[in-house]
């Protein structure tokens, strides 16, 4: 190629270059235009669901557009996000994921999508204790005694999950590998059967969000025996943590966050992670997540977020490694 033709093609890239960045500058200044669906990977009841409907509540208001809730339930979340990840990087389409996002990453082989190439992280959006709950007709009032039953009755007490991969999941899989309880998973499509059939006592334990079980606690439904973050959790100051009942270091929660697909412009990510942190430091909805156990916290900026996806996932990553836990 001579020196002419080269600098020809060389203008023409910058020149392409320039339109795409003008094109992308054009649509964040006019950004939102029309409504934003949010994804939803699990059924209405759960803890995503509830946390998108709670941001609706205020969010419309900032964007000038309505939300759409769109709920895609299906193989532990990986529906919806494959749904996610195949959306025009336009702004217009959002996934409102947890800890399931990065951590089927390694737990399944085959995923049609990667959670680090296909999604930006926007904004940290709620983290919840998980708590221990079980039937009333379990007879165990604590954490060591529901550990003795389970070694004493091998496999027969079951411990149910809103799908595989979630937080609910791999807390459960890490109580197993911790105390060495012999559990049997069963896993449901996603918080809300899984509350109806415990409550009905088809399964006799579950590690869940509280803004999912804590109103069947308060109501005698269930029983609470532990939480099981690191310290205990200030709305039931009386529930010890499972670190309490002798394994140190033993703190997993439930975070819910919300992603953009890859490709969207940076000026639309800015505009909603600052959106989304606005809407978050509301008194309302502060008071309305904080009365189920969820905190809003301080959400950073999108790479603070990033950073802290990236670490969730080294987390559960090692833990699925260590146990040979694979889905498919």
């Amino acid at each position: 190629m001579n020196d002419k033709l080269r600098c020809h093609c060389g203008m023409q890239t910058l020149a392409a270059a320039a339109l795409l960045a003008a094109g992308a500058a054009a649509m964040a200044q006019s950004y939102p235009s029309k409504p934003i669906r949010l994804i939803v990977p699990f059924p209405p009841g759960g803890a995503n669901d509830i946390v998108a409907r709670t941001v609706n509540i205020r969010l419309p208001s900032l964007l000038g557009q309505n939300l759409i809730i769109d709920n895609r339930a299906g193989a532990g979340g990986n529906l919806g996000a494959e749904l996610a990840a195949k959306a025009p990087p336009d702004g217009y389409t959002l996934l409102v994921a947890n800890n399931s996002l990065t951590a089927n990453f390694s737990l399944f082989r085959k995923l049609s999508y990667d959670p680090f190439r296909d999604f930006v992280p926007i904004a940290l959006g709620a983290t919840s204790p998980n708590m221990i709950v079980v039937h009333p007709s379990l007879p165990a009032r604590n954490v060591k005694e529901l550990i003795a039953l389970a070694k004493a009755r091998p496999g027969q007490i079951t411990v149910a999950s809103p799908g595989p991969g979630t937080p609910t999941h791999l807390a459960g899989e890490l109580f197993r590998a911790r105390t060495g309880a012999d559990i049997l998973h069963v896993q449901y499509k996603g918080s809300g059967p899984l509350m109806i059939d415990q409550i009905g006592g088809h399964v006799m334990v579950s590690f869940t969000a509280p803004i999912v079980s804590k109103p069947y606690v308060d109501s005698g439904k269930l029983r609470a025996l532990a939480v099981t973050t690191g310290k205990r959790w200030s709305v039931m100051p009386d529930l010890p943590t499972v670190a309490e009942a002798g394994f140190p270091g033993f703190d997993v929660f439930l975070w819910v966050g919300f992603f953009a697909p890859a490709g969207t412009p940076r000026e639309i990510i800015n505009r909603l992670a600052a959106d989304f942190g606005s809407v978050q430091q509301m008194p309302e909805i502060k008071e309305r997540l904080a009365a189920a156990g969820i905190d809003t916290g301080a959400t950073g900026t999108p790479d603070a977020f990033a950073a802290f996806v990236r670490k969730d996932w080294e987390v559960w990553d090692k833990l699925i490694k260590q146990q040979g836990i694979k889905l498919d």
